[in-house]
Order: structure tokens, then C-alpha cells, then sequence
């Protein structure tokens, strides 16, 4: 897509782009990724990305595993965060999301899981942490929480300055009720109360952000983000901040600005 199709806004440093429909905003997305890709894998040797998971990024995923001319096997890839509690073959569990909507499509040369095979909690964010401190993120691909988190750092736990990379949170509520309306639990007591999460400031060290948001449930939390004040109540406001940050919509989740 040559983006011709979409109508272009800017917030502080966030480019936003809204595109006619959902597939549309994912197909741009997608482009827009491979496309740095490209340009990275002709300047360096490996790109390291991180990756959400959510049903927002199916059309996202679905067109990045067709895009061409991508040298999967000089990818390193990362997901941003993980469920704590549920068995290892569990299909909510973010990284088995990813494997079969990406990864096991594109086989890019290292996938570092979160949350597999580990002792504890707090024993699997360092040893994430360490994966992250080397390998410097190039891009990051995600999305925005109906309460207008980004991976799972909701509103009472984000930190713009956190110390750390990588840390074990509770959930904010409505985070888990998205996942209920997401159609991933089928109620919210099934949905895990605590999780494994990249914080703020590990996320916004990629160099590029795009950032994929459609669906009206999104609507309020784009409206805060795009806005509001850059502010933890709405921890996606940071974005505003990044410098080569993008902000996919489609028209019923910008439909309140």
C-alpha cells in the first residue's frame, strides 16, 4: 500500500495514520515494518524485535509473515510479556499466540520466550532482562489496552522511569475484562491475575515503534492517549514522546477524535 488511502495526523512526535478499514490499517502496518527491516538487514548484520500479542494484531501478523524480501533467519525476536499460571501448551498464553500466528510461519533465527521453563517469576524477568540489555530492541510492534496500557503495564503499575526492563505485575481489572471481550477467556475468573511484563521504558528503547490500534473498544483509549496528558493514567500517552513512533488506526477507534 502506497498510503495514499490514509488520512495522516501528528501528536507532539506521534505520527498517526488512519486507514479506511481494519485490514487496510494492518496491510500498511506490515509494509511499513518490512520495510524497516529491509533497511536495517542491509546496515546491520541482526534486528532484534519484540512483538504483542493480541487479537488487534491478527491482520497486522498476518500480512508481516507475507511480506517478501525479509531475511527472517538475522531476526532476533521477543514477545512483551506473559501470563503467570497457566500450563505451558495453554493457547492464551502469549507466546504460543505468536508462535502460531508469526513465528512459526517466518522461523526467524532466535525467538526468546518469556516465562518457559524457568524456576520463578522473579528468576525469569532477569534472565529477560539480561536477553534484552543484549540485544538493543530496533523495532517494536504493539498495540494500546482499552485502559490504554501497553503490553501489560496498566495504569496503577506504569512507570515512565522504571528501573527496571523487565517486572512481575498484578492486573489492573479492566485489563482482564478486555481479555474476556477479546474472546481469549470465556469469563473473568479464568483470566490470570498477575503477569510478566517488559516495563515502559524497555519498550520505548526500540528505536522505531509502530504501534497497531483498531477496534471501537480502543476509541476512548486512543482519544487519552492522542489528547490527554502524557501521563501514566493513560501509559500509551508516552508514544507522543518516542521519534520515529507510528500510530495505526482505523476509522472506529479514531472515531473520537
Amino acid at each position: 500500500m502506497d498510503g495514499s488511502r490514509a488520512s495522516a495526523l501528528e501528536f507532539d512526535n506521534l505520527k498517526v495514520k488512519v486507514y479506511p478499514n481494519r485490514l487496510e490499517m494492518g496491510r500498511a502496518a506490515a509494509e511499513a515494518v518490512a520495510g524497516t527491516m529491509r533497511e536495517l538487514l542491509e546496515q546491520q548484520e541482526r534486528v532484534s524485535m519484540v512483538f504483542a500479542a493480541a487479537p488487534s494484531q491478527d491482520e497486522f501478523l498476518a500480512s508481516l509473515a507475507a511480506a517478501q524480501g525479509v531475511d527472517w533467519r538475522r531476526v532476533i525476536a521477543f514477545h512483551m510479556d506473559e501470563y503467570l499460571g497457566l500450563p505451558a501448551d495453554a493457547p492464551q498464553r502469549f507466546g504460543n499466540f505468536l508462535k502460531e500466528r508469526i513465528f512459526d510461519k517466518v522461523r526467524p533465527g532466535v525467538v526468546h520466550y518469556l516465562g518457559v521453563g524457568v524456576t520463578g517469576p522473579e528468576a525469569e524477568t532477569q534472565r529477560y532482562a539480561s536477553l534484552l540489555s543484549e540485544h538493543t530492541l530496533d523495532i517494536a510492534c504493539m498495540g494500546i489496552g482499552q485502559n490504554g496500557h501497553i503490553a501489560f503495564n496498566d495504569p496503577p503499575v506504569a512507570d515512565f522511569d522504571d528501573p527496571l526492563l523487565v517486572k512481575v505485575v498484578e492486573l489492573d481489572e479492566r485489563s482482564r475484562q478486555q481479555q474476556v471481550y477479546d474472546g481469549c477467556f470465556a469469563r473473568l475468573d479464568a483470566v490470570p491475575r498477575c503477569a510478566i511484563t517488559m516495563t515502559i521504558p524497555a519498550l520505548t528503547s526500540a528505536r522505531w515503534v509502530h504501534c497497531i490500534v483498531p477496534d471501537v473498544s480502543k476509541a476512548e483509549s486512543v482519544r487519552n492517549c492522542l489528547c490527554g496528558p502524557i501521563a501514566t493514567d493513560c501509559p500509551a500517552s508516552i508514544l507522543r514522546r518516542h521519534p520515529r513512533a507510528v500510530l495505526y488506526l482505523d476509522p472506529e477507534s479514531a472515531s473520537l477524535l
